[in-house]
């Protein structure tokens, strides 16, 4: 089993790697591959030294599946050069995300719907990979109407620049600046490009992959995403009106009982999700789950994740693990 893994020196692809090797994914060859300038450069993996390899060498070796987190461009000129040779390409950035004729998938929720012919398959974004996997169940037996979702987003989701320009704040030296504005001590609430309605790319990526993901264009949704001066998780406020009532100890447990989804609320023992909690790991947490008493059929919960992990690399090592599962590669 040939498994490429493209932008092995990026943040995320960093994190593929240890949650290959974490998972024990059956891997007979490792192809890093990154930009021209690392090509003969080594990464570790399991102990071992292995050399980064071009993009054109990769498709060479003609991997079975390529896990792909070297951005739009690179990804739209790339991934249709692997999927020609047979590769399954599961790509972590936004380019494939919403074409009609690529799948969109979180293994818990919709990995029925990939077939033999999806060679390009779409890691959807981490913040709404994060709020899916609460809202699906819940979805299942209330029927969702309305979703209002604030995000408190780490800066891990920028990448190393943005990381680098916190710290560089922090110990009061200048340098490169990922973002418009000072991170540290501030919160930005703006992540990625405005567009022409007032929203940002990244509150209208929640808003179209929810969709499309929980397979129901009827779910109205408006989200507000925000940059904030941590590293280690995002953090979701979500306020959901349902067609029906509910049931607050069933919701407690319906989401205790879903897959990826543990519940952390007892707030009479302070218990609730924070970004120190995700910090590494697989897992999506639920807290602070109450009643919205403003409005009838109505819940309000606290969801946190490493966005790195379930947000991004976790996921797609999840899909590759679905392939192989079900003979699809």
């Amino acid at each position: 089993m040939k498994i490429a893994v493209v932008g092995a020196t990026g943040l995320v692809g960093g994190v593929m790697l240890k949650v290959l090797e974490e998972r024990n994914f059956p891997i007979s060859e490792l192809i890093p591959v990154a930009s021209e300038k690392s090509v003969g450069k080594e990464i570790t993996f399991k102990g071992n030294s292995y050399k980064i390899h071009s993009m054109t060498d990769a498709i060479y070796a003609k991997p079975a599946i390529a896990l792909f987190s070297a951005g739009g461009s690179t990804s739209l000129e790339w991934a249709p050069k692997f999927a020609e040779v047979g590769t399954f390409v599961i790509d972590n950035s936004s380019a494939w995300r919403m074409m009609e004729d690529k799948k969109l998938v979180v293994p818990e929720i919709n990995a029925d719907a990939i077939t033999k012919e999806d060679l390009i398959i779409a890691n959807p974004n981490c913040s709404t990979i994060q709020m899916v996997l609460v809202l699906n169940p819940l979805h299942l037996k209330y029927k969702i109407k309305r979703v209002v979702v604030s995000t408190y987003q780490s800066v891990t989701g920028t990448g190393v620049k943005a990381v680098q320009q916190m710290e560089n704040e922090r110990a009061g030296v200048s340098g490169e600046m990922a973002y418009k504005y000072r991170i540290d001590k501030n919160v930005i609430p703006q992540i990625d490009v405005f567009v022409d309605n007032g929203y940002t790319k990244e509150e209208m990526k929640m808003v179209n992959e929810t969709k499309k993901i929980m397979r129901d264009d009827s779910i109205a949704l408006t989200a507000t995403c925000v940059r904030i001066p941590t590293t280690g998780g995002h953090s979701e406020s979500i306020n959901i009106e349902f067609e029906n009532d509910f049931d607050l100890e069933e919701v407690r447990s319906i989401l205790a009982s879903t897959n990826g989804v543990v519940l952390k609320d007892d707030i009479a023992q302070f218990v609730y999700p924070m970004p120190l909690d995700a910090d590494g790991k697989d897992d999506v947490f639920v807290g602070r789950i109450r009643r919205d008493e403003s409005q009838a059929n109505t819940l309000n919960l606290w969801v946190v994740a490493d966005n790195l992990r379930k947000g991004a690399a976790t996921n797609a090592v999840q899909i590759a693990e679905y392939l192989i599962k079900n003979k699809l590669v």
